[in-house]
């Protein structure tokens, strides 16, 4: 099994890309091992010492550390991810971290929030998909669009920069109602 590693914008973040699928649906965030125990790969995962937080997405992985250095966490991590997938087990044991969330908006606005969450599944999602994270429409309120940001783009450095001169920008474009964008 050949596993390959990609850097994202978060330098606390890596994505890694076994080849193979890792969840057939949706995504999983798992920000600690309470929550990692619907997951056997998340668990496996949060048994090394220094992994803070697993996203696990369609074909990939992203692993967050505390601290400590790559070069020498990503060989432990390489073989718990080969362990998890030669012993058959399913990735998330089927309590997704947070797939489905409550979203708050005014139903008066369902036609802006319609193309809103369209934007975000066709142009916003695939790009930071690329990134090792994920965002999904959390609220759509007085102007203001609630974005939930997690796996790699969940502390991220430059995920400030991206939500305001990315997501906003490509949101005011289309849909005039939106005066800004904010991450909950």
């Amino acid at each position: 099994m050949f596993i390959q590693t990609e850097a994202t914008p978060n330098p606390a973040t890596l994505k890694f890309l076994p080849g193979r699928q890792v969840l057939s649906d949706g995504t999983a965030d798992f920000r600690d091992v309470a929550a990692s125990k619907a997951s056997p790969l998340a668990t496996r995962l949060f048994e090394i010492d220094g992994v803070k937080g697993v996203f696990l997405g369609s074909d990939f992985i992203s692993v967050t550390k505390t601290d400590g250095e790559w070069q020498h966490l990503t060989p432990m991590i390489l073989g718990a991810i080969m362990e998890h997938y030669m012993s058959g087990n399913a990735a998330d044991g089927g309590e997704a971290g947070g797939a489905d969330e409550v979203e708050n908006y005014d139903p008066k606005d369902e036609e802006v929030v319609t193309t809103i969450k369209e934007l975000i599944e066709t142009r916003v999602r695939p790009a930071v998909a690329q990134d090792g994270g994920d965002i999904t429409f959390s609220g759509f309120r007085d102007g203001i669009v609630y974005l939930h940001m997690r796996g790699a783009c969940a502390g991220c450095p430059s995920s400030t920069a991206t939500l305001r001169h990315g997501i906003e920008n490509l949101l005011k474009h289309f849909c005039p109602e939106v005066d800004g964008v904010q991450a909950v």
